[in-house]
């Protein structure tokens, strides 16, 4: 199965609130999860499919992540919104969820990873400081295996409101294979801040550890792949294209990358980031 394949069969719902979205179906693939959203406005996720995470201090980060439907809610039109909140003391709050379902790439297989994902309308020019992210975090985490030799794949990161995005990869140790801190990745230019499909997808179909792969899209467009060749390392590309991952969607508030954010960073649903759906596929 091609990846072409995958790109040309999407079929998505058209993005009204009278109907839920649908996660999309590709021919010469079975979907193993999808999750989209249902539920009346204002409501939280289902926690038998998602962990609120409130407890967390990473990065240099500001905000303080909540359970709230003022910083994490489905909006009733089949998505979830992120919406970060500058408080009246001043302070940030915001929203993580990690799924508590896991998969594993099957050698041999395509493992498809995607999310339609958008940002709130807010002036870009006013996101200083704001850093949203789709992404998947290794399973070995939950094990007591540390970051970064866990792995760690994000789908889709842009900070400070730049018309731009990132996806890249951690592994290893600092400095090692993956060049942690900083990671392997690859950018790709944004026109709007509108609805985009999100994708990785892990390549186990050739039988030499060194020609697998893990390539980003952005809708149709490829933007970043790396290889177990490029990696070098057989037990680090293990951690990577061989390993059980799950998903994390945050938005942070500061940290390293970001900076702080300025006086006039915009907070509510103008900086929110909302999502329609999340879904898995495997080649048949």
């Amino acid at each position: 199965m091609h990846l072409k394949q995958i790109i040309s069969t999407a079929a998505l719902l058209l993005p009204t609130l009278s109907h839920a979205w649908q996660a999309p179906s590709y021919s010469g693939f079975r979907r193993l999860f999808a999750e989209e959203f249902h539920g009346p406005a204002g409501s939280g996720v289902d926690t038998d499919v998602w962990h609120y995470i409130t407890d967390l201090s990473v990065n240099n980060e500001l905000q303080k992540y909540t359970k709230s439907n003022r910083n994490l809610q489905i909006s009733g039109g089949g998505t979830v919104q992120i919406v970060p909140r500058r408080e009246p003391d001043g302070k940030w709050t915001s929203g993580r969820i990690e799924s508590q379902y896991s998969f594993t790439p099957r050698a041999g297989r395509q493992t498809v990873a995607e999310g339609y994902v958008r940002f709130g309308d807010g002036d870009p020019s006013r996101k200083q400081g704001l850093w949203p992210a789709f992404w998947l975090l290794g399973e070995a985490v939950r094990h007591g295996i540390d970051w970064p030799m866990a792995g760690e794949i994000d789908i889709l990161e842009t900070v400070n409101g730049i018309l731009s995005a990132h996806g890249t990869v951690h592994c290893d140790v600092t400095g090692g294979a993956c060049n942690t801190p900083f990671g392997l990745g690859g950018t790709v230019a944004l026109a709007d801040q509108s609805w985009h499909r999100w994708r990785v997808v892990f390549d186990r179909t050739s039988d030499d550890w060194r020609s697998e792969t893990i390539t980003w899209f952005k809708d149709d467009q490829q933007f970043h792949q790396i290889s177990g060749e490029r990696v070098g390392s057989e037990r680090v590309w293990a951690t990577l294209g061989r390993s059980p991952y799950y998903f994390i969607m945050n938005v942070a508030v500061g940290g390293d990358w970001p900076g702080y954010p300025a006086e006039d960073t915009l907070d509510g649903f103008d900086s929110m980031m909302e999502v329609a759906y999340v879904a898995v596929y495997e080649s048949e």
